[in-house]
This record gives structure tokens, C-alpha cells and sequence, in this order.
């Protein structure tokens, strides 16, 4: 069996760091961050500027993602039977919490974010789609993690990042709450992956009763918990019924 070919492995590394960042990035930052010769970096993106992967700005040179990349994405989703199944049922939970919905499924040891309604208010909002989540700090990523989804677990890694004073980072603090999640039916995050945030998640399951996604609400901590930090009991309720009601629409039996 033939093994893996240099140069494509090269041009996704160099898509997955695009993607990574929050700014276009110039040449030398591209071959400094994965180690290439200026001039490998340079040929394999102008390959991918070739065929619309990649775009440059032509007043610093620098490079960002191009525009056939987010269409390649988007026909993705469009095709995604979780997304597709989860759309009204995502509308409706927002509307009726009054809270942002997101639905997840894991990529590479992190929750895609592969669904987003925004907070039904006329406050400034961010479209989530496409942006990956920690496992161990957002209660997505908890549920995956809880039920076995996620292909990487961050328990079994030697250091676990803390974004928040709060964040689980004690391995083994992070397996009893995994314990917790699956004894509850739901996970929460408390200002784990950003203080003064919060947010509440269950899993969604398909045929045979497998995990194969969470559908999760988030907002500010006030309006999640009670005053003593802990989530809002209707709040629960309504993740949860969102959550089984897309399972039903996969053709899960249980939950």
C-alpha cells in the first residue's frame, strides 16, 4: 500500500493553520509555524490560490482562505444529515430559551461546530460555524467525551489547557464529571471556557442508540445558572427535549 504524499499533507497543514487563526497570515509566518523552506511554502500556496483554496491580499501579500474552501465546507454541511435533521428543532430551542444553540460533532480531538442560531435579540453576535471547541472546557465537547464520540480523549493527554481559573484540567476531576454527564443525561460548563459564559448541552444519538452529536445552548452565566451557579432547570429540560427529539428524527430508538 502506497503511503501518504508529502505535499498534500504539507498544503492541509497549511489550510489548518489558515483556518486556525484569527488574521491573515505572510509567507515567513506560513513556513516559520510548520517548519518548510520559505520556498516550499510559496509553491504549495500558490497551488492552492490556483484552484481558489487560498486567497491574497494584494495590499500586504499575505493569505487567508479562499472562497471555493468555504464552499467546498458549506456543500458539506448542506449534505450532513445531523445538521439537516437538527435545524428546526436547533430554531425552536433557541427561540424558546432565548439563548444561542449550536449543535457539535468532533473533528481531531475537538468539537466542529457545525450548526449555529444565534440569540434571538438584536445584540452583536459571531456565526460559530466552522470554529472548533475544546472537548474538556465546553459542555459539547463534555458530552462527546462522556459518551465515547470523540476520537481523541484529552483525560489520556499529559496536560490539559485551562482557559478559565475554573476549566477541568485534573484528569481525573474530568473523568468523575464525565461520569456525572452520563448518569445526568446532559453536561454544563461554568465559565470553563470563558468567565462570565456558560452553557448546557446533551447528546444527540442515531440509529442504535449511539452518540453521534451534541446539541448545546450558551449565554451569559447569570441568565444559564441561579444565582448559586447552578443551570436553570427549565433550561435542562428544553436541551433535553431538543435533543431527543433529533434523535427520534435519526431513527434512535433510546436515550
Amino acid at each position: 500500500m502506497a503511503g501518504p504524499v508529502q505535499s498534500i499533507e504539507r498544503a492541509a497543514a497549511i489550510l489548518r493553520l489558515l483556518a486556525g487563526g484569527p488574521r491573515r497570515l505572510g509567507l515567513g509566518e506560513v513556513a516559520a509555524s510548520l517548519g518548510l523552506a520559505k520556498g516550499t511554502a510559496h509553491g504549495i500556496l500558490r497551488t492552492l490560490q490556483h484552484v481558489d483554496f487560498v486567497e491574497q491580499d494584494e495590499a500586504t501579500g499575505k493569505y487567508q482562505l479562499g472562497a471555493a474552501l468555504l464552499h467546498l465546507g458549506t456543500s458539506y454541511l448542506d449534505v450532513n444529515e445531523l445538521r439537516s435533521r437538527s435545524l428546526n428543532w436547533a430554531d425552536a430551542l433557541a427561540a424558546r430559551s432565548g439563548e444561542s444553540v449550536r449543535l457539535g460533532t468532533p473533528l481531531e480531538g475537538s468539537v466542529l461546530i457545525v450548526h449555529h442560531v444565534f440569540r434571538p435579540d438584536d445584540t452583536f453576535q459571531t456565526l460559530d460555524v466552522g470554529a472548533l471547541l475544546p472537548l474538556h472546557a465546553s459542555s459539547l465537547g463534555k458530552v462527546l467525551l462522556a459518551y465515547g464520540t470523540a476520537i481523541t480523549e484529552p483525560a489520556q493527554q499529559p496536560e490539559l489547557e485551562a482557559y478559565t481559573r475554573h476549566t477541568l484540567v485534573d484528569p481525573r476531576q474530568l473523568a468523575q464529571a464525565l461520569a456525572e454527564i452520563r448518569d445526568l443525561g446532559w453536561a454544563a460548563e461554568v465559565q470553563e471556557m470563558s468567565m462570565g459564559e456558560a452553557g448546557l448541552a446533551a447528546p444527540i444519538r442515531g440509529h442504535g442508540g449511539l452518540v453521534v452529536g451534541a446539541i448545546g445552548l450558551s449565554g451569559p452565566v447569570e441568565r444559564i445558572c441561579d444565582s448559586h451557579n447552578r443551570p436553570r432547570p427549565h433550561l435542562i429540560t428544553l436541551i433535553r427535549e431538543a435533543a431527543r427529539a433529533i434523535s427520534r428524527d435519526l431513527g434512535a430508538t433510546r436515550w
